[in-house]
């Protein structure tokens, strides 16, 4: 950058990666803040005897966005655990993860890894119920698996180790992977548990549901109560507001750096023109003084008496301008006759 005015490489990939996870970050920023702007402007509807009256009058029959909360009910069957006795549910979720080491050959070390080798998911139909008993309004949960926030709880977990022998020991060894076993899991959605909803509420034919809504807005079904979810997503959009302020000014520091870096080198660039230009000025001034053709002179011989032969590099500047002579009669502290620098040292030049 010094001698060039142009930006290294290291800063235009500092820059470039900068520039790229501001972006990256700020359109993840806005994308949870509309989100919760959503939910926030979300109308809350309470389960009741009312409730399918209400909708009835309601433009369209329907609320666009609307957060509901109660219990789970179960419509008519429901999903039986096959681990746990007289645990039943809407939703279960059969997982199993193979656990194992493998031998990292740059860092040498064994790491754990888990991949996922088998994952069923059941569903029967429920609705959402009011959590007094006595209401028997119900709201029908339409695609409960496409909703976020579905947190299932794990109702059995248990971990089969791979059994182990010499042979098979040597073998993980010498391939790199070594089977830790099988961790196997159940998770489900209860009867009774408690469940927040939100998305768009409808009345089609009698019967309430509700389901993922319109114009690009997020379908929630979350265990969690409507404050909590809504504070979940207020903390994440805190962290990605700061991820994206903090890389936005790496990335205007660094501009502003190289802006600088080159608004330096521009400035030295003129500089030294200028002064070049008011010594080959001094030079012709003083050779008409001494009535010397400018074509008379050598380009070898020295800047300052214009008579021997120049013969010292002066560093760091790395002009070579005068003769030893002439060196040796610059004043303290001696600076280049050229461009002015400090002299730190010099350097004889022998000519052949």
């Amino acid at each position: 950058m010094e001698s060039s005015g142009k930006p290294s490489a290291a800063q235009i990939v500092v820059l470039a990666t900068s520039s790229t996870l501001t972006a990256i970050f700020y359109s993840i920023y806005r994308s949870r803040a509309k989100t919760v702007s959503r939910l926030k402007e979300a109308k809350k509807v309470s389960i009741d005897q009312d409730l399918k009256a209400t909708l009835s009058e309601t433009p369209g029959r329907c609320v666009s966005y609307a957060v509901i909360e109660g219990v789970v009910r179960s419509v008519k069957e429901t999903l039986n655990s096959q681990f746990v006795d007289n645990c039943k549910g809407v939703i279960e979720r059969l997982t199993l993860k193979e656990e194992k080491m493998v031998w990292n050959r740059t860092t040498h070390i064994w790491n754990s890894t888990e991949k996922v080798i088998h994952q069923r998911t059941n569903t029967v139909p429920f609705a959402i119920g009011s959590h007094d008993e006595d209401i028997t309004t119900t709201v029908r949960v339409v695609r409960p698996l496409d909703g976020a926030e579905l947190d299932l709880e794990t109702t059995y977990e248990n971990f089969h180790p791979t059994a182990q022998s010499l042979s098979s020991v040597i073998g993980h060894f010498i391939s790199g992977e070594r089977p830790k076993g099988v961790h196997e899991t159940e998770e489900m959605l209860r009867v009774g548990d408690s469940l927040t909803g939100v998305g768009e509420l409808v009345l089609d034919n009698n019967l309430i549901k509700l389901q993922p809504p319109k114009q690009g807005f997020c379908y929630f079904l979350t265990r969690q109560d409507y404050e909590s979810l809504l504070r979940k997503h207020v903390n994440g959009v805190r962290v990605w507001r700061i991820l994206a302020v903090v890389f936005g000014l790496a990335t205007c520091s660094t501009l502003l750096f190289m802006l600088w870096k080159w608004y330096v080198h521009c400035r030295e660039s003129r500089k030294k023109r200028s002064i070049l230009e008011e010594f080959k000025e001094q030079q012709r001034k003083r050779m008409r003084e001494l009535k010397i053709d400018e074509n008379s002179v050598p380009p070898t011989n020295c800047t300052v008496c214009l008579s021997r032969e120049r013969s010292c590099v002066f560093l760091e500047c790395g002009h070579v301008c005068s003769c030893g002579p002439c060196f040796e009669a610059l004043p303290e502290p001696k600076k280049c006759p050229i461009c002015r620098a400090t002299i730190d040292r010099v350097v004889p030049l022998y000519n052949s």
